[in-house]
Parts: structure tokens; C-alpha cells; sequence
């Protein structure tokens, strides 16, 4: 389950762009322009059990700062148990519009009536973005959204942030239009591609849009573009040692190796299970990442500093690697 947003990752030449009163996302946040702050979310929590206890261990112990639900999936429930029990984790909603899996599918918790358009002949959600564009329309996708956001927040969840599960609500400018709303109905910061890259797919405006609304996000995003023959360790190294000045947000799909993800991820087009558990590896017990991150200087925060920094519309007391930064 590879996000199409790897397509929008951040280029060498990307220059962090400034944002109230000229003045970039790490300074409102109390850092030096020159800090290189990073974000490591885990996606597609409630998919799975072993999807959720892997990211659970990666925010307890690992290098996760926080993580974001498919709240439409049967695991969902599982995940805000655990957030009413944890109330200092970040978790936002991973916007859920496709249905991926051949042997485990997801649909709308709005009501079918009201999102017709949403699901295939079977009642999901249509299996991939080419056939959600195909058939669906900005306005049942919103509905659906503003269901999801909803659901998490009348289970208890502290929603942190919003994201979009394969880049459905970004990619489309029609899209992003909802994204763009729901962010400000719900003041949420957002996943962004950087600026450069935004302009290199013919959307540079959309940043300027969420800075008149006041909507933060990290200046980059940092997910695929890894090279042929590379290693999953070597890729994340190689990350870790560009990062630039500025706010970078990277996002990982990580899971256990048991008989339900085994069966589940089998049918996967994208992300496979080896993947998976390799990158839940890295990110829970790989001694190697954190020595590259704590070497270089590199600040971990999650969303919910941005959050309290766009709710509050001035400086925040941010919490960076377990301590609070004045």
C-alpha cells in the first residue's frame, strides 16, 4: 500500500517556505532557522493487529513520533481504546477513500445512501485511485471525510493532524478543495508536499491557500524515491544524512510478520509484508537511525506542536524527543 504521494517527495534544491510574518515553520515553533526538525508518522493504523502493535511499539520505544488511522478499517476500534488509554500520543486520520487489499476491504462509515458513488458493486470503496476518480465526486468524498474525522473524534481520539491514504485528496485539485476545508472546519494541520514539488505537478498554489487560511504544514515530505537496488536501511540513511533546514515530515508502513498479515499484505500490489516488517525493524530496534539522527542534531517532534501552534496562532511550548523546549 504505497502511497502515490512518494511521487511529491522533496528534491535537494527545496528551500523551506516562510510562512507568518516571514517567518518559517521551525522559528513559530521556537527552533533556529537552520534546525532540521523531523516528523516520522506510521500510516495505516486499523488496518490490521499487526499493523497497530507495530506502530504502537515504534511511538513507545521506537522512533515514531506519531501516527495516523483508517478509520473505516476493522481495527479501528482497537487503536482509540489505546488512545483514550494514552492521551499524550499523536494520532491524526488518515483520510480513507480506496480499498486496496484484494482479501480484507473497507468501506464508508457514512451512510451508503449518502456516498453512493464511493463504492464498487460490492459496497467499498473502489479498490484504487484511478477508479475512485472514475466514479466518485468532491462532494461524497467530503461527506465521507467529515464521517471519519467524526468517528475518531467521538471515540476519544485527540485528532492531531490529517493525511490522506494514497494521496486521494491531493493528487486532484477538486480534491484537495476538501482537504483544504476540512482542515479549516476542523483546524487541523495537514501532510503537504513540498513547494517545489507541488508546482512541479501544476498545483503550486495550494500551499499559499492553507497560509491564508492558516492551515501549517511541514515544509517536506520525504517518502519513496528509493533507488534501484538500494536497501530499505540505505535509503533511510541516505534520508536522514539530506535532511535541510526546516520541518520534514517522513511516513513508514510498518507490521509485525504473523499469520494475519501474512494472509492479509499476500494480495498487496504495492507495499509486501518483507517491507513491512524490514521497515518495523529499522524503526524499532535499529540502533544505527537514531545514532544518524541524535549525531546530526536532529530534532523529533509530532504533529500536535503544530496543531497547538495553528490553534494558538503564536509561539508553543514544543516537546522535542520526550523534553520540553522553551
Amino acid at each position: 500500500m504505497q502511497d502515490p504521494q512518494e511521487d511529491l517527495s522533496p528534491s535537494s534544491h527545496a528551500i523551506e517556505t516562510p510562512t507568518r510574518a516571514g517567518r518559517t515553520l521551525a522559528e513559530q515553533l521556537g527552533f533556529k532557522a537552520g534546525d532540521r526538525i523531523l516528523i516520522l508518522n506510521g500510516d495505516d493504523l486499523g488496518v490490521g493487529q499487526a499493523m497497530n502493535a507495530a506502530t504502537i511499539e515504534g511511538m513507545e520505544t521506537g522512533l515514531l513520533t506519531n501516527a495516523t488511522v483508517m478509520v473505516p478499517c476493522a481495527w479501528f476500534p482497537d487503536i482509540a481504546a489505546y488512545a483514550r488509554a494514552h492521551l499524550e500520543v499523536d494520532i491524526g486520520v488518515h483520510l480513507t477513500h480506496v480499498s486496496e487489499l484484494k482479501g480484507v476491504r473497507w468501506g464508508p462509515v457514512a451512510s451508503k445512501s449518502d456516498v453512493p458513488n464511493l463504492i464498487d458493486p460490492d459496497g467499498y470503496f473502489w479498490p484504487d485511485r484511478p477508479s475512485f476518480s472514475a466514479h466518485a465526486n468532491p462532494e461524497e468524498a467530503e461527506i465521507e471525510a467529515r464521517a471519519q474525522i467524526h468517528m475518531a473524534l467521538a471515540a476519544g481520539i485527540d485528532v492531531t493532524h490529517l493525511d490522506t491514504h494514497t494521496g486521494t485528496l491531493q493528487v486532484d485539485d477538486r480534491y484537495f478543495q476538501v482537504y483544504r476545508k476540512l482542515a479549516r472546519e476542523f483546524d487541523l494541520p495537514l501532510r503537504m508536499a513540498s513547494q517545489e514539488k507541488l508546482a512541479n505537478v501544476g498545483v503550486a498554489h495550494q500551499r499559499a491557500q492553507l497560509d491564508a487560511d492558516g492551515i501549517l504544514c511541514p515544509d517536506y515530505l520525504i517518502h519513496g524515491g528509493r533507488k534501484e537496488g538500494e536497501s530499505f536501511r540505505d535509503y533511510w540513511k541516505r534520508m536522514f544524512m539530506e535532511l535541510k533546514p526546516g520541518v520534514t515530515e517522513a511516513f513508514v508502513h510498518i507490521s509485525l510478520s504473523t499469520e494475519e498479515s501474512r494472509c492479509m499484505l499476500k494480495s498487496a500490489r504495492f507495499v509486501l509484508l518483507p517491507q513491512r516488517v524490514e521497515e518495523y525493524e529499522l524503526f524499532t530496534k535499529d540502533p544505527e537511525l537514531r545514532e544518524i539522527l541524535d549525531g546530526q542534531g536532529v530534532k523529533r517532534i509530532g504533529y500536535r506542536v503544530i496543531r497547538d501552534l495553528q490553534r494558538q496562532g503564536g509561539p508553543v511550548f514544543a516537546t522535542v524527543d520526550g523534553q520540553t523546549r522553551h
